[in-house]
């Protein structure tokens, strides 16, 4: 088995698309950085890989089989194993896993780029080791609170943050029912449209909306998030916290 050692991890907790397990130049000063003794290397097939990072299902136990114990984390001068930690690589990209003991990918983390270019050279002549496993789970749909990943192409780390704020926020307005707030904030997107957007139906004027924000990221997007977010105490600290301290 090939294993890498002194591997910075950053770890994303429950995440189930790959775009919000950030790269290493995404990583923040207040991120969690854990320092890995080793980690076994796993090159897979590329459906698996994608399994892995966009999904929180159960991985194979073939698979967990061969990493059980695998991975070590010095703390306190003692070296301690990791139940179920491994990284995985399909050649293209490169993704640490810990279970926490469990059979799903619970912490996922990205690494720094020398290692990552050092798995690379590592897995360039190896071949794919074969876990055969069954995706038994229906075919994952995407929505406003998991977005498509061309949804969120291209943007900052912050930038995905305030995104995600914003879909939080639109689909409790939503979940409202209030037709009539539905249609004031689409008519704030659009106030060419304002008689228009009167006579629509919530569902109407919602789709309206949605189609509005989207796409990409702008300052118009910002202005109204940071309206529509006024006066709910978490939504506005998580908007503090993105535009408060953090560049990217």
């Amino acid at each position: 088995m090939l294993y890498l050692r002194d591997v910075w991890v950053n770890w994303f907790e429950g995440e189930e698309n790959g775009y919000n397990v950030c790269d290493f130049h995404e990583w923040r000063k207040d991120d969690f950085i854990e320092l890995l003794d080793q980690v076994p290397v796993i090159k897979v097939e590329s459906l698996l890989y994608h399994y892995i990072e966009n999904d929180l299902s159960e991985l194979p136990e073939s698979l967990l089989s061969d990493v059980f114990q695998q991975s070590y984390i010095r703390k306190n001068n003692e070296r301690s194993p990791l139940e179920y930690c491994f990284l995985a690589t399909d050649g293209r990209g490169v993704i640490v896993i810990d279970t926490l003991g469990y059979k799903i990918p619970i912490r996922k983390s990205r690494v720094i780029p020398r290692q990552e270019k050092a798995v690379y050279e590592m897995v360039a002549d190896v071949e794919a080791t074969v876990y055969p496993f069954e995706d038994n789970q229906p075919i994952k749909e995407h929505h406003i609170l998991s977005p498509e990943p061309t949804i969120m192409r291209g943007l900052t780390r912050k930038e995905r943050q305030l995104k995600q704020l914003l879909f939080m926020a639109l689909d409790q307005l939503y979940s409202s029912g209030n037709s009539a707030e539905i249609r004031y904030w689409f008519t704030e997107c659009q106030p060419k449209k304002y008689i228009q957007i009167q006579s629509m139906e919530m569902d109407e004027a919602w789709e309206g909306l949605y189609r509005e924000v989207k796409a990409g990221w702008s300052m118009k997007h910002e202005l109204i998030c940071e309206r529509i977010i006024k006066g709910q105490p978490y939504f506005e600290k998580i908007w503090e916290l993105e535009k408060g301290t953090h560049v990217n």
